[in-house]
C-alpha cells in the first residue's frame, strides 16, 4: 500500500479484501441492537438515574448465526449497563460496558454517565454526558488478504486504546418521550500497522423517539424509533411495537430498514415484575450474500427500587403519663 487508507472497524473483516485497496468506508461502527428500546443508556447517557431506584442489564447478541466467512466469524457482543440516581438531588449516574466481536476485530468500550433531570412543565428533561475508554483489538492472523503488504503483520495481534466522549438530551412527558445523542464526539483514531491501517472511530448520532399508549384492558402499547447515523453521511432505522399485557408478559415486532424484520418477546418475574427476561430474533432479507439469515438476541434487566425509610411515632406509655 503506498498510502495510508481509512478502514471502519466495525466492518473490517467483512470487507478486508477490498477495503485494504479503497480510500474509505462510512458504515456504522457501533454495536447493534434489537432491544433498544429496553438500553437506552447505550445511546445516551440522559437516561442516567432517569427511573426511580437501580436499573440492571446484561444482554447478548448473536448477529447472523453461523456465518463462517474468509475473515472469521459472525458478529458476537455482550451489553452490561447500571445507573441509579443520587438521594435528595437530580443527578443520576450509570456505568455501561461493551464487548464487541466481529471477525478479527475486538472493540471493548466502557463508559461512566453522568445525567441531570429537571421538571419542565408536564414532563421531565434530563441531560446527561458520558466519558470512558475505548479498546480496539486488530487480529492479524485472522485476516484474509489478496494482496499482503508488508507493513501488516502475518500474525499476532494489536491492541490501542482511546478515550471516548459522548452526550445526549431526553425530553419525557410520560405519554410519549423523545431523545437525542451523539457518541465518539471526539472521533478517537486507531493506526494499526505501524500507521498502515487508519481506523477513525466515527461520530455517531441518533434520535430516539416512542409513544405509551394504556388501555382499560391491562394492556399497553409501545411504538418505538430509532434513527442512526455515521457523521451524518448516511443513515439508517429501526421501527418497533411492543405490546404488554398486565405488565408481565410482552410481545412486538420491529423492522430495521433494509436489512430485516424481528420478533420481540418478554416475561417479567417476581411478585413486583421487577426481573425482565427478553428475546429478539431477527430475520434477514438483505445483504444475504454476506450474511447469514437469523440473528439471536437474550436480555436480562432487574430494577431495584429505592428503600424508603418511614419513621413511625412510637406511643410512650408510662405509669405517671399516657399520651
Amino acid at each position: 500500500m503506498g498510502k495510508q487508507k481509512n478502514i471502519t472497524l466495525r466492518f473490517l473483516p467483512f470487507f478486508a479484501m477490498v477495503a485494504f485497496y479503497s480510500s474509505s468506508l462510512f458504515a456504522q461502527q457501533d454495536a447493534q441492537f434489537t432491544q433498544y428500546m429496553y438500553n437506552g443508556l447505550f445511546y445516551n447517557p440522559a437516561f442516567a438515574g432517569k427511573e426511580k431506584g437501580y436499573q440492571f442489564s446484561a444482554l447478548h447478541r448473536t448477529q447472523w448465526a453461523n456465518y463462517s466467512g474468509a475473515n472469521g466469524p459472525a458478529p458476537i457482543t455482550q451489553l452490561l449497563t447500571a445507573s441509579g440516581s443520587l438521594a435528595n438531588t437530580n443527578l443520576g449516574y450509570g456505568l455501561s460496558f461493551v464487548n464487541d466481536n466481529i471477525g478479527a476485530t475486538n472493540n471493548q468500550e466502557v463508559n461512566l454517565s453522568l445525567g441531570y433531570h429537571i421538571r419542565l412543565r408536564r414532563g421531565t428533561l434530563s441531560i446527561g454526558a458520558s466519558g470512558g475508554m475505548f479498546s480496539s483489538t486488530l487480529k492479524y492472523d485472522e485476516l484474509n488478504l489478496v494482496n499482503p503488504d508488508p507493513s501488516v503483520p502475518a500474525g499476532g495481534r494489536e491492541t490501542q486504546m482511546n478515550i471516548n466522549f459522548g452526550g445526549g438530551a431526553i425530553y419525557d412527558q410520560g405519554k410519549f418521550y423523545v431523545g437525542v445523542s451523539t457518541r465518539h464526539v471526539n472521533e478517537p483514531s486507531f493506526d494499526f500497522g505501524d500507521g498502515a491501517i487508519a481506523n477513525p472511530l466515527l461520530n455517531h448520532s441518533y434520535l430516539n423517539a416512542g409513544y405509551r399508549i394504556k388501555t382499560y384492558a391491562f394492556w399497553t402499547f409501545e411504538p418505538s424509533f430509532l434513527l442512526k447515523t455515521v457523521s451524518f453521511n448516511n443513515f439508517s432505522y429501526d421501527l418497533s411495537v411492543i405490546a404488554t399485557h398486565n405488565q408481565k408478559v410482552s410481545a412486538g415486532l420491529a423492522y430495521r430498514g433494509e436489512e430485516a424484520v424481528s420478533l420481540l418477546v418478554g416475561y417479567s418475574l417476581l411478585r413486583d415484575n421487577s426481573l425482565k427476561i427478553g428475546y429478539a430474533f431477527d430475520l434477514v432479507f438483505g445483504g444475504l450474500e454476506a450474511k447469514s439469515p437469523t440473528s439471536h438476541e437474550f436480555m436480562l434487566r432487574y430494577n431495584l427500587p429505592q428503600v424508603s425509610r418511614d419513621f413511625q411515632r412510637v406511643i410512650q406509655r408510662t405509669p405517671r403519663y399516657r399520651f
